[in-house]
């Protein structure tokens, strides 16, 4: 039993689908094919059931999955202390990050980084905020740079980098964008656009809505900002939105409510070395903090 076996397997369990392993791995799908067949017959069991395109963990898949996780963490953590020791800073850095942070608030950090160390491979993930934090739980990321959740969560090392201001917004023609006040009631008369229950964003606006025992008019949700900011500003609803996404396309409303915000920063797991490139890497990104 080997570890490109096993990344094959953690591989097709995580994306449900040989050919998005592949891709993944950057091999070819018989390749992982024939992987996955090697592990199976090491362990004397079928790991997956194929039904038609839907690919299933069995019973001894299921029980295989934490156990190979642990595996690769292991080797990871031990290539980490190895290198370590020679003081250089090489090898794939895998991180987890939004878009709208991705977009927003990274280049400059990843310019910078890829520019002093040439021989890192940048492996970026971009999903949400809350996925790539579950990654850095569960090992499957180095670091995540993340919305913060409003609570924190001491199973990983949180760190701010980034202020992040929010504001009610809509489009110029939406009726409250030419109102002088603007309560959360009023806005509650009206539909809102905003990101899917399970995002962080979305949590700190429904306890801003449930303190004043108001029920939010919620027509749409999707995890991407910029589609929101997009549906806002062709006069679909309203939306409470990053400062930073202001433009001419929509306008701030006039709400009396205390400037809100959310924290952007970091998440890493309290219990892995972290390996040189991703010590650097954070150093250049608290350079570029807010804070």
């Amino acid at each position: 039993m080997d570890s490109n076996s096993l990344s094959a397997f953690l591989a097709v369990a995580d994306s449900g689908s040989f050919t998005a392993a592949a891709e993944r791995l950057f091999l070819t799908q018989p390749a992982i094919s024939k992987r996955i067949a090697q592990l199976e017959d090491q362990l004397g069991a079928r790991l997956f059931d194929r039904i038609g395109r839907q690919v299933h963990l069995t019973e001894a898949g299921h029980a295989l999955l934490p156990r190979a996780r642990q595996v690769i963490r292991d080797l990871d953590d031990m290539s980490r202390a190895i290198s370590g020791l020679s003081g250089e800073v090489s090898g794939t850095l895998r991180i987890g990050t939004s878009h709208h942070i991705g977009l927003h608030r990274l280049p400059p950090v990843l310019r910078q980084f890829s520019r002093e160390f040439p021989k890192v491979q940048l492996d970026i993930h971009f999903i949400d905020s809350e996925e790539a934090w579950e990654g850095v739980l569960h090992g499957d990321l180095e670091l995540g740079v993340v919305t913060l959740p409003p609570i924190a969560d001491d199973r990983v090392y949180s760190e701010a980098i980034w202020n992040d201001p929010l504001v009610f917004m809509a489009a110029p023609e939406h009726p409250l964008a030419t109102e002088q006040h603007v309560s959360l009631e009023m806005l509650t008369q009206y539909a809102a656009l905003l990101p899917s229950p399970v995002t962080f964003t979305r949590r700190i606006v429904e306890a801003l809505f449930r303190e004043q025992s108001l029920t939010l008019n919620i027509s749409m949700s999707t995890n991407y900002l910029e589609t929101i900011h997009m549906m806002v500003s062709i006069g679909l609803g309203w939306s409470l939105l990053p400062a930073t996404m202001l433009d001419e396309q929509v306008v701030k409303l006039a709400t009396d409510e205390s400037v809100m915000h959310r924290q952007l920063g970091f998440v890493t797991h309290p219990g892995r070395s972290l390996s040189n490139a991703a010590q650097r890497f954070l150093e250049i990104l608290r350079l570029h903090s807010s804070l």
